[in-house]
């Protein structure tokens, strides 16, 4: 499987999805963040966009987000409860495995996700991670959680001009949890998470402190 075309397949969908403003629905508005849904291209559901200021330089925003083992991602995020590196690619390129809880009450049971994940940066400064859902030889279904799809999604922690301490954060969600969930529950589900993913990066920002 030829992972680094893969997952430059997803940046150029993403890089699109950042530019085309047509056809997006709010469907959630906080101080933090305003989540835009579509339906999505790639499978029968929705794809979600959430936009927002967050106080802090991409790079420290970047430090709190980037997919890495023992990051601070699994500290603040609450829908992230394990990040496992299953091979690097090269140094931008890598395929991973993420593991959630259960969510919705106990609706939505443990999931894990196998995807090819790359860091991409662009000459405005913008930092970006792009991924999609992959098979693996070494991550095979596992007991105890429903193998979730995810289709191409990342976040663009991208500068505001004059403003070197502030990033604008967008994000780009469209998961297939897999199983058998009602569409009510997926539909609910992704806007309030996303707010929470917004509000939880916020404050896990403002408490970074760099090494």
């Amino acid at each position: 499987m030829d992972y680094r075309h893969i997952a430059n397949t997803v940046a150029d969908n993403l890089l699109s999805y950042s530019k085309d403003e047509s056809g997006w629905k709010m469907c959630k508005k906080t101080n933090e963040v305003a989540v835009f849904w579509r339906p999505s291209s790639e499978f029968p559901g929705n794809l979600y966009k959430g936009e927002g200021i967050i106080n802090g330089s991409p790079e420290k925003v970047w430090a709190c987000l980037k997919p890495v083992p023992d990051g601070l991602r699994v500290k603040w995020d609450n829908n992230v409860k394990k990040f496992e590196l299953i091979q690097s690619i090269d140094d931008e390129v890598s395929v991973c495995r993420t593991v959630t809880p259960s969510a919705a009450m106990g609706i939505i049971s443990p999931r894990d996700f196998v995807d090819v994940v790359l860091v991409k940066r662009y000459e405005d400064g913008t930092i970006t991670s792009n991924a999609t859902n992959v098979s693996h030889p070494g991550c095979s279904p596992q007991p105890g959680y429903v193998r979730g799809f995810n289709h191409p999604c990342g976040c663009f922690c991208v500068p505001i001009p004059g403003e070197p301490s502030k990033t604008q954060l967008f994000s780009f969600f469209q998961t297939d949890l897999g199983g058998y969930l009602p569409r009510s529950v997926v539909d609910s589900f992704f806007p309030s998470s996303m707010t929470d993913f917004y509000n939880n990066l916020t404050k896990a920002v403002k408490s970074f402190k760099e090494n």
